[in-house]
């Protein structure tokens, strides 16, 4: 009993000083890829680019649609979470929810998909959310995201994104263009950015006139202060 305590307080360490060293190194060093880009049958393309070169109304945008609270919460939207859980509570499956930090934190550490290692995964995923808040900071949060999100099928990334939809970089984007891409953002290999109908249309055009009000009021500000 004594040696399996031993092993498992190794394993823990071992964990803790990986993780934590990994989140440290990322803070400086683009991710060179991720488990989702690896494991994608179609392939993947990307292109890093550092937020600088990335045009502030995407920002805005994945803000207006995904985390209008990005700003303000430690990683976790509570008042989201619990929404989810309520939504969710006859099936017993927690669904949405999550902020960018959390998504980030998934696509950049750990796996997509469902079944019964997503509890495996949520809880890994609180560890590195917490990690990156502490040790990233929110405007690396942000230029992380925007570069390994799946923007669609085989493309990683809004420079990826963008060069494939509207055949420009992500510096050059317009509102409407940015909110696009935002609005495919939740389920990239299903909603069209280009020539996009119905629900994705609409909320792209919601998101478009959020985008304002996030730059009117600063929502975007611990991006860029």
């Amino acid at each position: 009993m004594y040696r399996i305590g031993w092993w498992i307080g190794r394993i823990i360490l071992y964990f803790l000083a990986i993780s934590v060293g990994m989140t440290v190194i990322y803070k400086f060093v683009p991710p060179p890829i991720t488990l989702t880009m690896l494991f994608d049958s179609n392939g993947f393309e990307k292109d890093w680019e550092p937020l600088s070169r990335i045009d502030r109304d995407m920002v805005a945008a994945v803000i207006a649609g995904e985390d209008s609270k990005f700003c303000t919460h430690n990683g976790f939207d509570r008042r989201a979470i619990e929404k989810a859980m309520e939504r969710n509570a006859d099936g017993g499956k927690l669904r949405g929810g999550s902020t960018i930090s959390q998504q980030t934190a998934k696509n950049v550490f750990l796996w997509q998909g469902t079944g019964w290692t997503r509890y495996a995964r949520k809880g890994l995923e609180t560890w590195f959310t917490l990690l990156i808040e502490n040790i990233w900071g929110k405007r690396r949060i942000m230029e992380v995201y925007l570069n390994v999100a799946e923007t669609g099928i085989g493309t990683y990334g809004v420079e990826a994104g963008a060069q494939r939809y509207y055949k420009h970089s992500a510096a050059k984007l317009t509102p409407i263009e940015a909110a696009r891409i935002a609005a495919a953002l939740p389920s990239p290999k299903k909603r069209a950015v280009v020539d996009a109908t119905g629900f994705t249309r609409r909320h792209g055009n919601t998101i478009a006139k959020r985008s304002g009000v996030v730059r009117n009021s600063a929502l975007d500000g611990c991006v860029y202060d």
